[in-house]
């Protein structure tokens, strides 16, 4: 039987612009090649957990513009329920402008736009759907207020809710963490929420620990190319990346927290075997440009799966 995941979360216009390396202050850069392509953190999670077999709905805003129906139809495309994705008429669709180095590395410069208008109103819309699902799933791109509402809800049907904390802020309301069963942040998301910089196992445990004092007891802290370190009150370990040549990290985080979405069981005994599945899909997306487009399909996944 397949997870239900719902997400709600951010929806934007990337546009990828493929450089050298980041310009200095005051230097005029020519760009190797432009693309664009749908994205947002929200979507590209959503878009990771159907492709690795979740059943999987999406709650969020586009503007009244061009962009709106790119985004939608690409939902839709990967069979993602867009029915509680609404329009915001005053704002644009969200965008976001990725610089992409030759060495693969990226900075992402980001729009909001109608990403921030998502309310509570919006959750309301979608208690049904909230309500059927094994996991609820939010990030940053879109309004912290809402995100807790919705945690709460979710909370009480019984639906175990995710929180990827990114980008990230330094103080996360209390109530927020009250009703998250997964924090899921990178490396330097986590030094930034819990002030203690990730840079070996003890470090990681002392995170653990921060981050268990808050009130979340189930974490992850993916550490890019190392792999995924994840603490719970059965204890902790470290999940080793598949070694790739990395194109593109655009997505990688977004794929691996989908991917593992597909996989977990609500009560997380098998985190282990999750976050396994989830490095693989990454290592996939990392070696492909784009967002959405480097995101593998379950065949796909399986087909290089070792």
């Amino acid at each position: 039987m397949a997870n239900k995941v719902v997400v709600l979360g951010s929806l934007n216009m990337d546009s990828i612009l493929r450089i050298p390396r980041l310009p200095l202050g005051g230097e005029t850069m020519e760009m190797t090649d432009k693309s664009s392509a749908p994205g947002g953190k929200g979507a590209n999670q959503a878009v990771a957990a159907a492709r690795a077999g979740a059943q999987t709905s999406f709650i969020g805003k586009v503007g009244a513009d061009d962009a709106a129906e790119v985004l939608r139809d690409a939902l839709k495309s990967d069979n993602i329920s867009v029915e509680h994705v609404t329009t915001d008429e005053q704002r644009g669709s969200g965008q976001a402008f990725i610089l992409l180095q030759e060495s693969g590395q990226n900075s992402i410069l980001v729009y909001a736009g109608s990403n921030q208008s998502l309310s509570k109103a919006d959750v309301d819309a979608a208690k049904d759907v909230i309500k059927d699902a094994d996991f609820l799933i939010s990030q940053f791109e879109t309004p912290i207020e809402t995100t807790t509402y919705a945690f709460e809800y979710a909370q009480s049907v019984g639906v175990t809710t995710i929180l990827n904390p990114a980008p990230a802020i330094p103080t996360i309301p209390a109530d927020l963490l009250k009703v998250t069963d997964l924090i899921a942040p990178n490396e330097t998301e986590s030094a930034t929420i819990t002030g203690i910089e990730v840079t070996d196992a003890a470090s990681m445990l002392l995170n653990a620990a921060k981050f268990a004092q808050m009130g979340c007891k189930e974490l992850i802290i993916t550490v890019g190319a190392r792999g995924a370190f994840y603490a719970n009150q059965n204890g902790s370990g470290f999940v080793d990346a598949f070694k790739v040549k990395a194109v593109d990290t655009t997505a990688a985080g977004d794929t691996f927290l989908g991917a593992l979405s597909s996989q977990l069981k609500p009560d997380f005994s098998n985190m282990r075997e999750a976050i396994t599945f989830a490095n693989h899909a990454s290592s996939i997306t990392v070696q492909r440009l784009g967002a959405q487009p480097s995101i593998p399909t379950l065949d796909e996944i399986k087909a290089e799966y070792k």
